[in-house]
This record gives C-alpha cells, sequence and structure tokens, in this order.
C-alpha cells in the first residue's frame, strides 16, 4: 500500500536546493558577470536552508527532526540490524543534519566572502580584512566537502536503488511509499502548503530587508 510520507513543500525544497546548488557551482565556475548569479543562487540556498530548519519544528511528521534524529545508541543499533525505514533512516538523519549544517555554513560564508575582483558579499564591508580573508577560504575550501557528500548522497540513494531495490528518487518525487505497516498519517493539503508558502515568504522578505 503506497502512503505519504513527504510533503510537498518538503519535495519541493529538495529539488529547489538540488536546482540552487547547481547553480550556484556553475556560475562560480564560469566567473565574471555570471558571479552576481552565484550571489544570487546563494541568497535562495540560505533561503531554502532556513526553510528546512523552520520546518523541522513546524512541519509535518517525517519532516520534523524530533522523528528522525536519533541518538548514537540508535543509530550503532541501525548499523548492526538496517532494517528498512519509512523515512529518513538513523544514517540517513546523520547525511541530512550535516548537509543541513554545511550548506548553511556555506551560505553563511559567501555573505562575507570576496573575490577581489567581480564580488563582494553583502555583508563583507562590516567585518575586518582578515575575516573576510578567513570566511572566503572557508567559502572555498567547504566547497569541496559538500561536492564530496554530495557524491557520497547520490552513490547511497544508487546503493539503495539497485542493491536493496528500495527507490528514494521516486518518493521525492511524489511523497509516497510502499509500505505494509501501520504508519504516521502525513497530512499534505492547502493548510500545510498555505503554512509553508507564507513562512518562505516571510524569510525572503527578512533576508531582502537586511541584505540588499
Amino acid at each position: 500500500m503506497k502512503i505519504r510520507i513527504w510533503d510537498l513543500p518538503l519535495r519541493l525544497f529538495h529539488w529547489l536546493l538540488v536546482m540552487a546548488v547547481i547553480g550556484s557551482f556553475v556560475s562560480v565556475k564560469l566567473g565574471g558577470n555570471a558571479m552576481i548569479w552565484h550571489g544570487r543562487f546563494g541568497y535562495f540556498v540560505l533561503t531554502l536552508i532556513v526553510f528546512r530548519l523552520i520546518w523541522g519544528f513546524v512541519g509535518t511528521y517525517h519532516a520534523r527532526f524530533v522523528n528522525f534524529i536519533r541518538f548514537p545508541k540508535a543509530v550503532l543499533a541501525y548499523l548492526k540490524n538496517p532494517a528498512e525505514t519509512l523515512g529518513h533512516s538513523p544514517l540517513g538523519a546523520i547525511s541530512v543534519v550535516v548537509l543541513l549544517g554545511l550548506f548553511l555554513a556555506q551560505a553563511l560564508a559567501g555573505l562575507f566572502a570576496s573575490d577581489d575582483i567581480a564580488f563582494d558579499g553583502p555583508l563583507a564591508k562590516y567585518v575586518s580584512s582578515s575575516w573576510v580573508e578567513l570566511l572566503t577560504s572557508f567559502h572555498r575550501l567547504n566547497e569541496w566537502v559538500l561536492l564530496a557528500l554530495v557524491g557520497v548522497h547520490i552513490a547511497a540513494i544508487l546503493y539503495y536503488k539497485y542493491a536493496k531495490r528500495i527507490n528514494l528518487i521516486s518518493a521525492m518525487i511524489t511523497g509516497d511509499k510502499e509500505w505494509a505497516d501501520a504508519a504516521p498519517l502525513v497530512q499534505d493539503d492547502s493548510k500545510i502548503r498555505l503554512k509553508a508558502m507564507a513562512i518562505l515568504i516571510a524569510i525572503a522578505l527578512i533576508m531582502y530587508y537586511f541584505l540588499r
């Protein structure tokens, strides 16, 4: 039986983040005038990550951190007996938290970064040159850390698809998963979507006010 596990706001967050990260990476490699778009993609990434952090407390059942982040003991138990889980597995939860944290750090560092040619982060003028240099170095180094972790993430998805016959991509597109046992009801209606839209608009307005 197919049941809903991922609400529409969470699924849109996931795929919009994928597109924003790709756009950010491509634009920084092009350099020059494309750095303007690199900054815009960075703002978009920051908006999405802040939304996801808030949604982790007020979103639907499987989106809430309290329902999938586990203590080390539970992670070790899962490693010994990796049974299929409905939402994020204990190991997958670690991946989610690490990626969210590093993407947030990357976007925040970008606000203070400078390439000394075509782009200065909007907050670079408020800190000393040594801080700008430090955060710019972190921004560049963390890019490769994120690429490596994204590679691991993709490898895990492929492993689940071809080795365990579990299609995680399909679930993140449709929101549904085959499940035979009882499961928490996930509300995914207009009320939930309007709440998510209000949160996203509020974040965007606050960012525009402070970072313009």
